[in-house]
């Protein structure tokens, strides 16, 4: 169950870059000159990429978890 384990951590790390990056975008969007809907939409987006990585990271926990209760 080795590559459970290696593929769950796979997943756990692009989740967790996921959420880096959408610490990046939102701070990208406070400091941009946008008007306030515009910001408002870009913002949304952002927590829809936000709510996938943070999904994504915990699939791959959840599959490290199993390799090693099943390894």
């Amino acid at each position: 169950m080795e590559w459970l384990i290696w593929t769950g951590a796979a997943a756990a790390l692009l989740g967790v870059a996921g959420l880096i990056w959408c610490v990046v975008l939102a701070l990208g969007l406070r400091k941009s000159s946008l008007p306030e809907d515009e910001q408002r939409r870009r913002l949304q987006r952002v927590v829809i990429i936000n709510m996938s990585a943070l999904g994504l990271s915990a699939l791959g926990l959840v599959l490290v978890v199993a390799g090693i209760i099943l390894g």
